[in-house]
């Protein structure tokens, strides 16, 4: 059986992951205009990495989904998570989701923003997330996303 652990993304990993994050987006039906239009969003920066806000999930030697989060004052953004498609629904992105509300917490945040892809939703809603409007999407103009809330623990 594939052991599975969370690791910080390394420098010089960016452009994988945010391939798997385009390779997973893609499983909503988007064409290939909208994915060419989230690339730039989908990708994590160098900083991000750096600072270890992004969280990589690896299946043994295979990368299985990743997760960026950021915190200020005493909120957090959910700013990425994202599985490999074939492995949507084992497990992956609920322990990545855990690491991201333990990682806010632990820094000083007491809830976590999501805006999330509207096929996701159901996802957010099971691990304890409210919904909370919409915001505007960073990629696609005019588009609005769900907004959800999930209340950390201290």
């Amino acid at each position: 059986m594939a052991l599975l652990r969370l690791r910080p993304a390394t420098p010089g990993e960016e452009d994988l992951l945010g391939e798997l994050c385009l390779r997973s987006k893609a499983v909503w039906g988007y064409d290939a205009a909208f994915l060419a239009a989230c690339r730039a969003e989908l990708r994590p920066d160098a900083e991000a990495v750096a600072s270890g806000r992004v969280q990589v999930a690896q299946l043994d030697a295979r990368i299985a989904g990743c997760v960026e989060i950021s915190v200020a004052n005493q909120e957090a953004h959910l700013e990425k998570l994202f599985v490999e498609p074939g492995l949507i629904g084992s497990g992956v992105g609920a322990q990545l989701m855990d690491w991201a509300a333990g990682e806010a917490a632990r820094l000083g945040a007491r809830e976590m923003v999501i805006e999330a892809d509207p096929g996701a939703v159901s996802f957010y809603l099971r691990l304890g997330a409210r919904e909370a409007g919409t915001a505007p999407s960073g990629s696609i103009p005019g588009r609005m996303l769900p907004r959800l809330v999930l209340e950390l623990s201290a």
